[in-house]
């Protein structure tokens, strides 16, 4: 039996319509008729295959590659070898994912497990109120007074609690939960995202700690993207907001009443604590931990594995515990490394009266 191919490529595609969608242009003559049918790294292509290359590091394998074609910066096109189409543009990886994009559109969403429609196998409230041409695949429970509009598929074994309200072209991943929350259009949650639970909040005392309740919602905005395993807290006394096109990675926590910007990127196991803002186009780093109520402004950077504890300025780049100018945080562990390697050459000191 054959391997599997889970996903088969739409194509072929000519040459000249990679050029077209691309703005590539093809410099050592090989006629723009070329097919292309898949895409694939410089090690691994093949005589229908598409490749790009975008570091020097790489060109050991791009001498040694057997694709049809490859997307190369100007400065390496002339490395292309003899019968590979040298298809130049500045942005070379940005010109191979639009070809694969249009390739594998199917990828760009969790896969379906039926053939689309409402399965009978799903439990849908008679109150919820559902677009002509929405999936709801098995074993989905769709609550009462749901709203969901068309385009939208709810994954087998999803639930959606009541009144919560899902827009145009969405997709809920198998296993997603999804309460009190509000989604815009062509939002995307992956497998076992889970929505509008309880923030953690509790008045603590020596008697023990009392539960409070939280009684906001989750706004997601339109276009964006959150990963497996995923957790956004509903807020405590005011709504959780995503931004548009905000993109999250897997086995991110974001707390009650954090607000996010648009067009954020968080990066897996972000922690985010309650009441933080983000402001637009933020990135956090894996592991990045965040106090709550601090802000972090427009357009910041901040590397892997900081801790974030005091506000940060609009568009600084940040690193370290406590996260502060990556520039300071550079100097600052250069000094540790010398002084560490200076007392390891020195050699410990012994008393020389014992």
């Amino acid at each position: 039996m054959s391997d599997p191919v889970f996903f088969p490529p739409a194509g072929p595609m000519s040459l000249a319509e990679i050029v077209t969608l691309t703005g590539a242009r093809i410099v050592n003559g090989v006629a723009p008729e070329r097919v292309i049918v898949n895409v694939a790294p410089l090690d691994q292509a093949r005589a229908s295959d598409l490749t790009f290359i975008d570091a020097p590091r790489y060109l050991p394998l791009l001498a040694e590659t057997r694709a049809a074609a490859c997307f190369c910066a100007p400065k390496h096109s002339a490395s292309v070898p003899p019968g590979v189409a040298a298809l130049e543009t500045p942005t070379p990886y940005d010109a191979y994912v639009a070809v694969a994009r249009r390739l594998f559109a199917v990828a760009l969403r969790p896969a379906l497990v039926g053939q689309g429609g409402i399965s009978p196998a799903a439990h849908i409230d008679a109150s919820a109120r559902i677009e002509p041409g929405v999936t709801v695949e098995l074993g989905a429970v769709i609550g009462a007074n749901v709203e969901i509009g068309r385009g939208t598929v709810i994954g087998p074994g999803a639930v959606i609690g009541p009144g919560c309200r899902i827009g145009r072209d969405c997709h809920v991943a198998a296993g997603a939960t999804l309460t009190n929350a509000l989604l815009g259009n062509r939002v995307i949650l992956h497998p076992g995202v889970r929505i509008g639970q309880d923030g953690f909040g509790y008045v603590m005392s020596g008697k023990g700690h009392s539960k409070v309740p939280q009684v906001g919602r989750v706004v997601i905005q339109d276009d964006v993207e959150i990963g497996a395993n995923s957790t956004v807290d509903r807020g405590a006394n005011r709504d959780t907001v995503i931004g548009e096109g905000t993109k999250i990675d897997n086995q991110v926590q974001i707390g009650h009443n954090v607000v996010i910007g648009r067009h954020c990127v968080i990066v897996s196991q972000v922690g985010i604590s309650g009441s933080a803002v983000l402001g637009d186009f933020v990135v956090l780093g894996g592991k990045v931990g965040v106090n709550g109520h601090v802000t972090i402004g427009h357009g910041a950077q901040v590397a892997a594995t900081a801790s974030v504890k005091d506000d940060l300025a609009p568009g600084g780049r940040y690193g370290g515990a406590p996260a502060r100018p990556i520039k300071e945080w550079y100097r600052e562990e250069v000094a540790l490394r010398r002084l560490a390697q200076r007392d390891i050459k020195s050699g410990p000191k012994h008393d020389e009266g014992r």
